[in-house]
């Protein structure tokens, strides 16, 4: 029997079931029988605890959950480790799209803005402090109209973007350029293949370019152009949104083509021939539609079914916080309103990655294949005066609570999520970081990530908490979120999301198993919703020390409304 169960076995499932079904009970005594309810559920969720005891029929949730107290309990048991919240989760994305990568990273050797062989020396710090542990590149769309031998040597061909404003692609940020940009920050690399326009053969040269260390023709090459040793490629992305901007393909034809650049597309670096062997990364679900439920049974029922020739270790997932794609939200001068509707539809990632992750166990019981969220992120109305191909918005408050409920969704499901990338690091969409000529500004959304850092490679912890309910008009949210970790030192770390925009809310975590008598840590939070960082003003959103205090294994502290918080235990 479960704890929670345990704890309100006194009340049997008959006398419980008769009361709930009595149309004449009083709106009194059901609130005293919810309230305790919720103090047997001992800081367990709600919901859950009445599942659990078989008494939350249908439109329970929301009438269970409108009554909680003011204080949040939560109840974190230490001996109970769940999987490892893989690095990786906190992947980045670097498309050549509007000042993403041009302007964003890339401003050359001769610029005046400080640099390192071209490089941004203000972006490369901000993201040596993220400890990003793999970046994704050239695309997005762009991957399928990409060929790479236009981006090495001394002699660049210049090009058009026609997916991205139908501007000027100068190729002078290439192959060689990514590859020193992630060596300057120590990520990975996450290579997206052109499987659109390109050819088997295009990629398969391009990876024995990349990484043989025999006296080939296309490894000399690579020597002439500036790196005699091979190059480490940990992951490779066999297409970009192959059923739509990627070829609009079907299942069938995408398994096919798959099949083939599985087979011929090699890493010949002996450092990876080994348990560090580069990983495939195939083209998976766009969202909720039955299209993309039919594309993962495919995919995944083909890889059941696979011979020793293709293999893939991943399977992508895109999925954008949009309301409505035909007439977006603002990303600035928004109000509660749009901040509860923006959040409310993030919150729909936690079904998506579900629905798929079953998909998936029916083929993949054992979960060896990786459930890779490559693209995801808010999408708002491009900023105005701006090229509408840019994709340029702001970055709020509302986005670091949205980025933080992402990742905590990816976190709890740790087991089959073990790679993510927000959409996009520099300047594009859910950037990290916003550049204008010499200037530069980190974003909410970079502090989450910064704050976050002590969870990559932690232990997951299973946290029961009563979220309680945030409502504003006929929206309804969960009031908190959270989730906790043992990092490998074996120090404990807890997140926990205030959705409220208007009210504090007072938290008591019981720690069961814990010693620490020590609790330190940052929260972020903001005047309003819509409050941001300019280049005015880089520090209305800043992360700033909470106190808190741990008394007998019990932690207590007060959360600021619209906050993230993140507190190490000790």
């Amino acid at each position: 029997m479960s704890h929670t169960s345990a704890s309100a076995a006194h009340y049997s499932k008959r006398q419980v079931s008769a009361i709930m079904a009595r149309p004449a009970l009083s709106r009194v005594y059901l609130s005293r029988f919810v309230g305790q309810l919720i103090k047997l559920c001992r800081g367990a969720l709600l919901v859950s605890c009445l599942l659990s005891l078989g008494l939350a029929p249908a439109g329970m949730a929301q009438t269970a959950t409108a009554t909680n107290a003011d204080k949040v309990r939560l109840a974190i048991d230490i001996s109970q480790p769940g999987a490892k919240i893989d690095r990786n989760i906190f992947g980045q994305f670097a498309e050549h799209l509007g000042h993403g990568v041009y302007e964003g990273i890339w401003v050359g050797p001769d610029s005046s803005i400080p640099n390192t062989r071209g490089m941004r020396n203000d972006v490369i710090a901000a993201l040596k402090a993220l400890k990003v542990p793999n970046v994704r590149w050239p695309g997005g769309c762009f991957a399928d109209e990409y060929h790479w031998r236009k981006g090495i040597g001394p002699q660049r061909v210049v090009t058009l973007n026609p997916n991205w404003g139908g501007v000027i692609e100068p190729n002078t940020f290439g192959t060689h350029e990514y590859l020193d940009f992630l060596d300057q920050i120590g990520a990975e690399a996450f290579l997206s293949l052109n499987l659109g326009s390109g050819t088997p053969q295009e990629a398969a040269e391009w990876l024995e370019y990349l990484t043989t260390t025999q006296p080939t023709t296309l490894g000399k090459e690579r020597a002439t152009n500036g790196h005699s040793a091979p190059y480490k490629i940990a992951y490779l992305g066999i297409g970009n949104e192959s059923w739509d901007c990627g070829g609009n393909m079907t299942p069938e034809y995408y398994l096919a083509q798959l099949k083939i650049y599985s087979r011929f597309v090699r890493n010949f670096n002996p450092a990876q021939q080994g348990q560090q062997q580069m990983l495939k990364i195939a083209v998976g679900p766009g969202g909720n539609e039955p299209r993309f439920v039919e594309w993962t049974e495919e995919v995944m029922k083909a890889w059941q079914k696979h011979q020793w020739s293709w293999d893939m270790d991943g399977l992508s997932l895109h999925n954008y916080t949009v309301v409505r794609w035909n007439d977006k939200f603002a990303s600035v001068g928004f109000g509660e309103t749009e901040y509860g509707q923006i959040l409310k539809n993030t919150l729909e990632m936690e079904g998506l990655v579900s629905r798929h992750s079953a998909i998936m166990d029916k083929y993949d019981p054992q979960k060896k294949i990786a459930l890779v969220v490559d693209e995801w992120g808010s999408w708002y109305a491009p900023l105005p005066g701006s090229n509408p191909g840019f994709l340029a918005q702001q970055n709020s408050m509302r986005d670091a609570v949205l980025a933080a409920l992402n990742l905590n969704i990816f976190a709890r499901h740790a087991e089959r999520v073990r790679m993510a990338n927000i959409a996009q690091m520099i300047n594009v969409l859910q950037a990290m970081i916003l550049t204008n000529k010499e200037k530069m500004v980190l974003t909410p959304s970079y502090y989450v990530y910064k704050m976050y850092v002590p969870f990559q490679d932690a232990t997951f912890v299973p946290v029961a908490f009563n979220a309680g309910t945030y409502t504003h008009g006929d929206i309804s949210l969960p009031r908190v979120d959270a989730i906790a970790a043992k990092d490998t030192s074996g120090k404990l770390w807890l997140e926990i999301t205030n959705l409220d925009p208007n009210q504090s809310v007072e938290i008591e975590a019981t720690i069961a198993g814990s010693t620490g008598k020590t609790a330190a840590g940052e929260t972020l939070t903001a005047p309003k919703v819509d409050s941001v960082n300019t280049f005015e003003a880089p520090n209305t959103v800043v992360p700033k020390p909470v106190s808190a205090s741990v008394q007998s294994g019990k932690l207590t502290l007060k959360l600021e409304p619209k906050s993230v918080t993140v507190i190490s235990i000790g």
